[in-house]
């Protein structure tokens, strides 16, 4: 499982011009599934997204989490951070998980960081999506699950 995590104000996914989801503060997290993730490693990173210490505290450290400033979070499916353009001209797909795999465990991802406090919203899975978002920082992380 892969993330593209992004410290936000101002998030907000669209489909053919309707806001499918918004959130003020917060992280934008860009959600990979792998074929051979379950649910361990989204719990795992579920975890990470929601203790990870990367906003400001009063003295311009990066002591807070998304917890203690009471921000939210948009998850946005994204099975191309699977993409494997290291031959030809074309990015491969063939490491992503089949939609069959990522949308339970994209959804079960969400309900696991609701249940750690954390307001979020997600994309529409699937769907042709606009992300716009204001990159505070700018700060973003890349997470990966643990090998299996």
């Amino acid at each position: 499982m892969r993330l593209v995590i992004q410290r936000v104000t101002h998030a907000r996914v669209s489909v053919e011009s309707d806001t499918v989801a918004e959130i003020g503060r917060g992280l934008l997290i860009l959600l990979g599934i792998g074929p051979a993730d379950s649910q361990r490693e989204a719990d795992f990173l579920a975890k990470k997204c929601a203790f990870l210490r990367i906003f400001e505290d009063g003295d311009g450290k990066t002591n807070l989490s998304i917890q203690d400033i009471q921000g939210e979070a948009l998850v946005v499916s994204q099975f191309t951070l699977y993409a494997d353009a290291r031959k030809g001209r074309r990015p491969s797909f063939t490491d992503a998980a089949p939609p069959e795999i990522a949308e339970p465990l994209v959804r079960f991802f969400v309900q696991r960081l609701i249940g750690l406090g954390v307001p979020t919203r997600m994309g529409s899975f699937g769907a042709h999506m606009q992300v716009e978002l204001t990159n505070d920082g700018p700060f973003t992380i890349l997470l990966e699950s643990p090998a299996q």
